[in-house]
């Protein structure tokens, strides 16, 4: 476990800019960054990054964060993964306290597969390099297949002998779990066989380098034993969303901003061995979103690679309308007759195959055309279901001047008006969005709230008042002050004012009296722990909130500090023309402070007035004149009180 002592380490050293930049594209603008949002598509950017308050924000999508929550969110990092990640980047030193028993047992079952998979790579990989039989017949065969050392490691290679239980026979002996090894598909369900004998190994990486999951070759010649076999899907590995050597690859996909798709692990290792690096594998599998989903993180641009099978590449173009939604650029590479991407670019070289790959790739929509357009000839029935087949695809694309282009283009390949397409587009696209709209409304409304508003995972339901707020709501009863309230809190709390306290302790200690009575739980939750915090002789800071346990606090601190809009720096630099009437919104905090906490306390005397009337109204029907005297009273300190803020304050207030 990092030690705290270097958590804080690490995040003070961050400098969120530069974490970014490795990531995403950025440009100045004013004192923030911004750049293309990567974790949704889109075509003018919103994705603003500012260095003063170490924070990100999308205006589009609304992903909000620190650069832990960036590199949690981007990369599929766990906490301590990312932490880890910008410890290596600052050149810091970790510190680790050893976990105790119960905290190890408590700890998640994903850590546990990780490291059950970690141990089978290392055997698997002991088994290729220092047994005789590993290198007479797995080595040999990698390297008949043109593979270097270097590379059978880097992708994580090995060697499972064809032997009943040699796996769980080691796992036994070193203190591993059967019951993990049964789990991750490395043993039998009734744990006494191990899964993968007598194949080559192949690691399937995550995103973040470790491995989740494995695949086995055979090294049999018996046609009736399956080629591959890989392993069951876990908590670790969901096939859908993995393609493999995305890993290797996602830095040389970001370089070049294009991604090589490829059907074999082969196909992947022999292209990066050749320097072809920015290359993945959907490992047999048509394209799912998921799958497409991790491609378009890095790139808009894909180019898959196909053998020559038109059979073959038939099925497979039939899945690709799904690329087209993600607003992906699609091209298609056929290889010459006979070759696959390893035995080609083992052939030609590398600088030959990607000549090639540059020369030969064709639209997808186009190929598709041409493809299926040779099989309708003579048939009208035929060539009506292909425009068809076609119009669908292309109503799939989301930018409306890319559709229109591919109209012109593909009416003018099959021979048909382009209104006509144009028309048929349409009506898909209506029909489209009619049930879309009708899927909405028989769902619950629950399920049109904004996604702010669905629990949570992370938040304990019996605790409902730390659920983030649904913005929808901000404008009911006091949420306006409260919402304000915390702004201040997140944004100056540790901020002195020149009465020698700071922002937190001025504030609280005036609204002392209602923290139990905000409108919003989630703001009460907050100011309450805040209050307490001061007690503890603690005053929450930004880092508090930004490293809050509960998400939607996280979430809410970075809305409270982010803006779409900022002040432009000409006036004063270029104009020398300040504002005249206050101190900018970052130094302002003393009067807006003041402000604040006289309209909170302002909004819950007229709640409290209100409520008072309400009761005289009462005891005049009930006519009890005890009660109507006493609450006479009440209210018309209420209002002495009001008016007083409002004397204080400059601001005026009516009695109520």
């Amino acid at each position: 476990m990092i030690t705290a002592k270097t958590v804080r380490e690490i995040l003070d050293a961050v400098r969120i800019e530069e974490v970014i930049e490795d990531f995403v594209s950025l440009r100045r603008r004013g004192v923030n960054l911004i750049g293309l949002c990567p974790f949704h598509h889109e075509k003018t950017p919103s994705f603003n990054v500012n260095p003063t308050r170490n924070i990100f924000k999308c205006f589009g999508c609304g992903k909000a964060g620190d650069a832990v929550t960036f590199l949690r969110e981007h990369e599929q990092f766990t906490y301590p993964e990312a932490l880890r990640w910008l410890a290596k980047k600052y050149n810091i030193e970790i510190e680790e306290v050893e976990l105790t028993p119960e905290q190890r047992a408590a700890d998640q079952m994903a850590e546990s597969l990780y490291i059950v998979n970690d141990f089978a790579l290392k055997h698997f990989q002991e088994q290729l390099f220092d047994t005789d039989e590993g290198k007479s017949v797995a080595l040999q065969y990698f390297r008949q297949r043109g593979l270097r050392e270097e590379t059978i490691r880097t992708f994580g290679l090995g060697y499972a002998p064809d032997l009943r239980d040699l796996l769980l026979q080691r796992a036994r002996a070193t203190g591993h779990s059967v019951e993990l090894l049964k789990k991750t598909g490395l043993s039998s369900a009734d744990g006494s066989r191990d899964f993968f004998r007598g194949r080559v190994m192949f690691a399937i990486h995550n995103l973040s380098g470790k491995v989740a999951a494995f695949a086995g070759r055979t090294m049999s010649n018996d046609k009736t034993v399956p080629k591959y076999i890989n392993s069951p899907e876990t908590e670790i590995y969901v096939k859908n969303k993995t393609l493999y050597g995305a890993y290797q690859a996602k830095k040389a996909i970001r370089q070049q901003d294009e991604c090589i798709l490829v059907e074999g692990y082969m196909d992947v290792i022999s292209l990066y061995q050749a320097g072809i690096e920015n290359v993945v594998a959907s490992s047999g599998t048509s394209l799912t979103e998921g799958q497409l989903n991790l491609i378009r993180r890095n790139t808009n641009n894909l180019k898959i690679l196909y053998d020559g099978d038109p059979a073959g590449i038939k099925a497979a173009l039939r899945g690709l309308d799904l690329a087209l939604e993600q607003d992906l650029n699609v091209r298609i590479v056929l290889l010459p007759e006979g070759e696959d991407p390893d035995s080609y670019v083992q052939k030609v070289g590398s600088e030959a195959f990607l000549e090639y790959v540059a020369r030969e790739a064709k639209d997808f929509i186009l190929f598709k055309t041409r493809l299926l357009l040779e099989d309708t000839k003579g048939d009208p029935i035929k060539k009506s279901s292909l425009v068809k087949d076609i119009v669908a695809s292309i109503a799939r694309i989301p930018d409306p001047i890319k559709r229109s282009v591919y109209q012109k283009e593909c009416a003018s390949l099959l021979d048909v008006a382009e209104p006509a397409l144009v028309e048929e587009t349409n009506k898909l696209i209506t029909q489209s969005l009619k049930k879309q709209e009708e899927r909405k409304a028989r769902a619950p409304e629950a399920a049109s709230d904004s996604p702010d508003a669905q629990p949570n995972p992370e938040v304990p339901v019996e605790d409902p008042a730390f659920v983030r707020p649904r913005e929808k709501n901000m404008a009911r009863g006091d949420e306006y002050q409260e919402r304000d309230i915390i702004r201040l809190l997140v944004q100056f709390g540790s901020q002195t004012l020149p009465e020698g306290i700071s922002v937190a302790e001025y504030i609280l200690a005036d609204i002392e009296d209602s923290l139990g009575n905000f409108d919003n739980p989630l703001y009460g939750k907050i100011a309450t722990e805040c209050h307490d915090l001061l007690f503890q002789g603690r005053t929450p800071d930004v880092e508090f909130f930004l490293q809050h346990d509960n998400p939607a606090v996280r979430e809410l601190a970075v809305d409270l500090m982010s803006s779409a809009w900022e002040l432009s720096p000409n006036w004063e630099e270029r104009y020398n023309y300040p504002l005249q009437n206050q101190k900018p919104p970052e130094e302002n905090f003393d009067l807006d402070a003041r402000k604040a906490v006289d309209l909170f306390k302002i909004r819950k005397i007229e709640k409290m007035i209100q409520v008072m009337k309400t009761r005289i109204q009462a005891a005049e029907k009930e006519q009890d004149d005890e009660l109507w005297t006493r609450y006479m009273k009440i209210l018309m300190k209420l209002n002495e009180t009001l008016a007083e803020i409002g004397r204080k304050s400059g601001m005026v207030v009516r009695p109520k």
